[in-house]
C-alpha cells in the first residue's frame, strides 16, 4: 500500500439560534438551553484543543453558548456511544476524527460514522515523530534501526488513535515492531515521553510545539507529503526525505447528532460556513498547524464513506 497517495488519510446568527433552540429533544433541551460540544478524549490533547476552538468558532457563528464536555474512555468508545444516544437533539455536537471510523472497523462497538449527522470538516492534521534529545536519535531512521535491534517503547492514545495507526504503517513499511504503552490522550503521551517512560511518540504540532521550542522535545520527522509551511516547523524533514514512506492525517470535523431534523442540520452547516470565513478559523488552522480542507454536510458524508474504506483496507 502506498500510503503517501491517500487523498484524505494523507480536507444567519439569530435565525440559527431560533432554530436550534427548537431543535433539542423533549426530553433534553428548550429553548434557553445551551449547545454542547462533545470531546470524546481527555483534556489536553489535540482532539480537546480543536474540539475547543471549533466550538467557539460556533458559538459567534451562531450566539448560542457551546459548552465543552469532555467524555474520555475506551479511547473514544465511550464518547461516541453516549453520542449514540442522543439521536435528534440538535442542540448536541461531538468533535470528530480518525477514531469515527477506526473503532467502528477495530472494536465490538454499536455505532459507526453513519449514525450520526456531518457538519463540518475544517481541515487536516499531520503528525510529527518526535523523541527526548538525550535518547539518541537523529532522524526516524535511526528510530526504525533501534527497533530493529530492540525493543523500542512507543505511546499511543488509544487502540485506534492516529498515532496507533502511524506506528502501524511505520512497522509495515519498514518490517520492525515497536512495543506499545496505551494512554487515554495526547496530553498523558507527551508527559509520559518528557518523563522518559516511552522512547518516541507521533503528536500533532500543536501538542507538542512548546516543548520543541524549549528544547525539552525534538522532532524526528513530519509525517506528511511536505514540510510545513510555518516557520516553527519548516525546518523539519519528512519521513519521506528520510526514507519512511508514511503520510497520513487525519481530519478534524464537527458531526451533530445523528435522526435530526434536516432544517436543523442546514442551520449547523451554515453557520459552519460562515464560520469558515472568519479571522478566527485561519487563526485556528495556523495556531494548529492544520492543512485548510472545508467540507459541508453531504459532501462530508461522501468523504466520510471513502476515508472508512481506506481506512477498512489499512486495517485489512
Amino acid at each position: 500500500m502506498n500510503l503517501t497517495r491517500r487523498h484524505a488519510l494523507a480536507a444567519a446568527p439569530l435565525a440559527a439560534a431560533t432554530v436550534l433552540a427548537g431543535c433539542s429533544r423533549e426530553s433534553g433541551g428548550s429553548s434557553t438551553s445551551g449547545v454542547t460540544m462533545i470531546v470524546p478524549f481527555a483534556p489536553g490533547g489535540g482532539s480537546d484543543q480543536s474540539g475547543r476552538a471549533l466550538a467557539d468558532g460556533l458559538e459567534r457563528a451562531t450566539g448560542r453558548t457551546v459548552s465543552v464536555e469532555n467524555i474520555q474512555g475506551g479511547s473514544g468508545a465511550i464518547g461516541y456511544s453516549q453520542f449514540l444516544g442522543m439521536e435528534g437533539d440538535g442542540s448536541k455536537l461531538l468533535a470528530t476524527e480518525t477514531a469515527l471510523m477506526a473503532l467502528a472497523l477495530t472494536q465490538d462497538v454499536k455505532f459507526s460514522y453513519e449514525d450520526f449527522t456531518p457538519i463540518f470538516k475544517a481541515g487536516d492534521d499531520f503528525a510529527l515523530l518526535v523523541t527526548r534529545p538525550d535518547a539518541g536519535y537523529e532522524t526516524s531512521m535511526d528510530l526504525v534501526d533501534a527497533a530493529r535491534e530492540g525493543s523500542i517503547l512507543v505511546g499511543v492514545s488509544g487502540a485506534t488513535s492516529l498515532d496507533e495507526i502511524l506506528f502501524s504503517f511505520i512497522e509495515d513499511d519498514q518490517q520492525i515492531e515497536f512495543d506499545r504503552v496505551p494512554y487515554e490522550s495526547g496530553g498523558e503521551v507527551l508527559a509520559a515521553l518528557l518523563g522518559g517512560h516511552i522512547e518516541a511518540a507521533s503528536l500533532n504540532p500543536s501538542e507538542v510545539l512548546g516543548q520543541l521550542q524549549s528544547g525539552d522535545l525534538k522532532a524526528l520527522c513530519a509525517l506528511a507529503h511536505e514540510r510545513y509551511d510555518a516557520e516553527e516547523l519548516a525546518d523539519i524533514p519528512t519521513g519521506l526525505e528520510q526514507g519512511l514512506n508514511v503520510a497520513f492525517a487525519q481530519f478534524r470535523a464537527v458531526i451533530a447528532a445523528g435522526g435530526i431534523s434536516d432544517e436543523a442540520k442546514e442551520t449547523w452547516v451554515q453557520a459552519a460556513r460562515e464560520y469558515a470565513e472568519t479571522q478566527e478559523y485561519r487563526d485556528y488552522l495556523a495556531e494548529n498547524f492544520l492543512v485548510e480542507a472545508p467540507l459541508y454536510g453531504d459532501e462530508l458524508g461522501e468523504y466520510f464513506t471513502q476515508y472508512n474504506d481506506d481506512l477498512a483496507e489499512a486495517f485489512s
